[in-house]
């Protein structure tokens, strides 16, 4: 018997890029002009040709598996040839001058680069590493078409584009006493060995007034600049760290117990973009490819 011929489906790709872009069917359906039974019968159709569950629903939003990542990943070719066909003709090679703090850059950012300029062999990055101080000055001064940051910093000239949004988590080893507990407190940290941020960051003293309002006096064993460093002091046992999960998860998960954190904090990730200048075609390709590339947690989310 010979085999089916394979199909594909350009507006069930559509449907199903826009739903890893925008995390809800509204919003894709916004996207896209369609309506939302437009939008879910075709993602609905794809999953069914597929054979795989592309998206799965947790807290009235739909988060991409793991499958989704990786078949998204397979459909940058396509989507880049269909934007040759639009007009754009010969693809014109672009520099990409991107900078961002250390916690995004190491891990991260190198895959994302990597994907990307795989997607798009005709491209270039220029990449810089340094503080979220630098790269907002950087943007300001147009040495950088785009930044990446972790924290909220207004100045004239600069504009923050949300990225994604996280909850506080706990990180210790696997083995510790509390890594068990569904949520952890700030009361829980006392007289924990505790592995805390330096003190010229504001999260720090958000921590030392939840600390202080709870009565909780934990025993800090290292003062960190980072949470990358944070958690990997964690994985050697010096104590407990509250930190920012993202990007961080995706890298530490099967080392770590991952606890949420109980209190207001909450974290938010930044494209900086300048205020006064356009932003080059090739910096929206690749804050594209890195909202629809960004792999799933259980803590994190699109903003």
């Amino acid at each position: 018997m010979a085999k089916a011929k394979t199909w594909h489906s350009i507006p069930e790709y559509n449907a199903f890029r826009a739903m890893m872009q925008a995390g809800t069917t509204t919003a894709a359906a916004h996207r896209l002009g369609l309506s939302q039974s437009a939008v879910s019968r075709a993602v609905a159709n794809l999953e069914a040709r597929l054979g795989l569950s592309l998206f799965e629903r947790e807290a009235g939003r739909l988060r991409p598996t793991q499958e989704a990542v990786r078949f998204n990943r397979r459909l940058d070719p396509l989507f880049l040839a269909l934007d040759r066909l639009d007009g754009v003709g010969e693809p014109v090679q672009e520099t990409l001058r991107l900078i961002a703090p250390p916690t995004f850059a190491h891990r991260f950012l190198i895959s994302v680069m990597g994907s990307f300029l795989k997607a798009n062999p005709h491209q270039q990055i220029s990449f810089d590493v340094s503080t979220s101080d630098e790269v907002i000055r950087g943007i300001v001064e147009d040495r950088f078409d785009l930044g990446i940051s972790g924290t909220e910093q207004s100045r004239a000239g600069v504009k923050l584009e949300p990225y994604r949004r996280s909850q506080a988590v706990a990180v210790m080893p696997r083995d510790h006493p509390l890594a068990g507990r569904p949520e952890i407190s700030p009361k829980d940290l006392h007289e924990q060995d505790f592995i805390t941020l330096t003190r010229r960051h504001a999260r720090r003293r958000q921590m030392d007034l939840l600390l202080q309002e709870a009565r909780s006096e934990p025993r800090v064993t290292v003062e960190v600049s980072t949470s990358f460093a944070a958690a990997d002091l964690a994985r050697e046992g010096l104590g407990i760290a509250v930190i920012n999960p993202f990007p961080i998860y995706q890298y530490r998960s099967e080392e770590l117990a991952f606890v949420p954190f109980k209190s207001p904090i909450r974290y938010q990730s930044y494209f900086v973009l300048s205020d006064s200048r356009p932003v080059p075609r090739i910096a929206r390709a690749f804050m594209r490819h890195m909202r629809l590339n960004t792999p799933p947690d259980p803590f994190t989310e699109r903003s």
